[in-house]
């Protein structure tokens, strides 16, 4: 056990980690219209990571938990398409940076489910989930990921090469 947790999930926990981080640190270089080439294939191997050992949990039947997990594989099977095989041409680069970018709020947005699940003050807050401040704060999580979007697809149009 590694604080708490099995090795399996601390794994998991620990890729999913790297994920989020390289993650905006790629969304940071969309808005300053950089491709960060390295960035992007950890954020994009980690992502993808993280949804595939999820199935790696026992289970008995299908979980919201594994819709969020196949929705973010295909979503990172799309970008990783535009990014690697279509070179970001024409309409792929948007498509690359708006799936892109699915895929790291979905990462982000299991990751205030998990913090209202194991943080004590926000459990208390939201016990099931079902209750206002879990609901205002994935809102707002959402909102600000569909307005870094829109700047991240209106400034890596215009990609620096340097």
């Amino acid at each position: 056990m590694i604080l708490g947790m099995t090795t399996y999930t601390f794994v998991h926990v620990a890729i999913s980690l790297v994920g989020i981080f390289s993650g905006l640190i790629v969304m940071f270089g969309l808005l300053a219209a950089k491709r960060l080439n390295g960035w992007t294939a950890l954020f994009l191997v980690t992502t993808a990571a993280t949804s595939l050992t999820g199935f790696g949990f026992p289970f008995v039947h299908l979980l919201p938990s594994h819709i969020v997990g196949i929705i973010s594989l295909v979503v990172l099977a799309i970008a990783i398409l535009a990014r690697y095989s279509l070179h970001l041409s024409g309409a792929w680069r948007t498509i690359y940076v708006i799936t892109a970018m699915i895929a790291l709020y979905l990462n982000v947005f299991v990751l205030v489910v998990q913090l209202f699940l194991k943080v004590p003050a926000l459990h208390a807050l939201a016990p099931t989930q079902t209750e206002p401040p879990f609901f205002v704060t994935q809102i707002a999580v959402m909102v600000l990921f569909i307005v870094l979007t829109i700047f991240a697809v209106k400034k890596f149009r215009y990609e620096r090469t340097a």
